[in-house]
């Protein structure tokens, strides 16, 4: 069976290539053990890769801990991180699947960075914000003079994807609702405690904004 993930406190990922280490096991729910055992290396080894930032491995290593975390070694490297995703090959027998409303909220649960779609009067804006699921609603914190701030009191479209490079595979969910400012501060505590990250572009973005999905449709690239 497969075991926990999570980093625990004396197993602290630092340094970008250990953050990405760390970050791909986590997706595929692999424990250090099990990764550096899929890698042919001592979990010993993989440790220090992931905890210390001068970590300089050899060619071979990285090609072999790729292999285990089924990624390139650029995305370990963090050779993409410029990059959109997308750019490699499609597969051959690729096939689109329509995506079932529980596996939608499944998905979009997942968290992470997603696009708000606002259609204004003399133009249509699409950003990416930081975002949570909470109770089923889409939720995040704003500026009200910034573009996320602007869709209070209009339908909204919001996409989140995830896409796998190295295998040509991925998925989306897309989600239409009506935004509005959540005001109520009983709310509001809620919502901060229960968020799910910080507004990476900083600042002080302290307005919640929720989207109460009236439809959720969503699309897997498989196999």
């Amino acid at each position: 069976m497969t075991g926990q993930a999570t980093p625990t406190p004396h197993e602290t990922p630092v340094g970008d290539l250990g953050r990405r280490i760390a970050r791909r096991r986590a997706q595929l729910g692999l424990t250090r053990k099990e990764t550096a055992i899929r890698a042919g290396m001592a979990p010993s080894y993989l440790r220090h890769l992931e905890e210390h930032p001068g970590a300089a491995p050899s060619a071979g290593a990285l090609l072999r801990l790729a292999g285990a975390l089924r990624t390139t070694v650029s995305e370990l490297a963090g050779g993409t991180t410029e990059t959109a995703p997308g750019p490699g090959s499609a597969l051959r027998d690729a096939r689109l699947v329509a995506l079932g409303p529980d596996e939608c909220r499944r998905l979009l649960g997942t968290h992470g960075v997603g696009r708000l779609v606002v259609p204004l009067t003399d133009e249509i804006l699409a950003v990416p914000v930081n975002y949570s699921v909470v109770d089923g609603a889409v939720v995040f914190r704003t500026d009200p003079a910034t573009a996320p701030g602007r869709a209070a009191g209009r339908r909204v479209a919001f996409e989140v994807d995830r896409i796998d490079d190295a295998f040509g595979v991925g998925w989306s969910v897309l989600v239409q609702g009506t935004a509005r400012t959540v005001t109520d501060p009983d709310e509001q505590r809620t919502l901060t405690a229960r968020a799910y990250s910080n507004p990476w572009a900083g600042g002080p973005r302290t307005t919640w904004m929720r989207i109460d999905p009236d439809g959720i449709t969503g699309r897997r690239i498989a196999r």
